[in-house]
């Protein structure tokens, strides 16, 4: 796994992992990004091996999620219904969307690519669910949000 998008992909993931990590055990983005990038990028764990990522798109991700979080908690609300904030949320799809609105606010790529990196993210914890769905309608409100001449 060493083409530059699957490495793109595993940022992304890896992303909303440290990202919840952070939410979860109160570590500072600079020990978490430290761990991940030492410990995770392309490990060996029991015979598997974990997949290489992109270094500077993590480190974008991680820090402008951090950076940008209020900007970002409030384009999600904005997204979802009254009745569910985001504090309300599955701390793991709050990872998701804190990491995907820091690429919609501030990253390059375009925001289909990042709705549909972050709905195959989305697949992956909650396969079986109504998650993935409910992910892409809220990253695509935030998404027009964000970037209204993309669309």
């Amino acid at each position: 796994m060493t083409n530059k998008r699957q490495m793109k992909s595993a940022a992304r993931l890896y992303a909303v992992q440290a990202l919840f990590q952070m939410e979860a055990s109160g570590q500072s983005v600079d020990a978490v990004r430290e761990e991940f990038e030492t410990f995770r990028f392309g490990a060996d764990v029991d015979g598997d091996e974990l997949a290489e990522g992109d270094v500077d798109l993590f480190r974008g991700i991680v820090e402008d999620a951090v950076n940008w979080q209020a900007k970002i908690d409030q384009m999600t609300d904005r997204a979802l219904v009254a009745k569910w904030p985001i504090d309300r949320i599955d701390p793991t799809i709050r990872a998701l969307f804190r990491a995907a609105g820091a690429e919609l606010v501030e990253g390059d790529a375009p925001p289909k690519v990042v709705i549909n990196e972050f709905v195959d993210i989305a697949k992956a914890f909650f396969p079986e669910g109504r998650e993935p769905k409910f992910v892409n309608a809220v990253l695509d409100f935030m998404a027009r949000e964000a970037k209204p001449d993309a669309f």
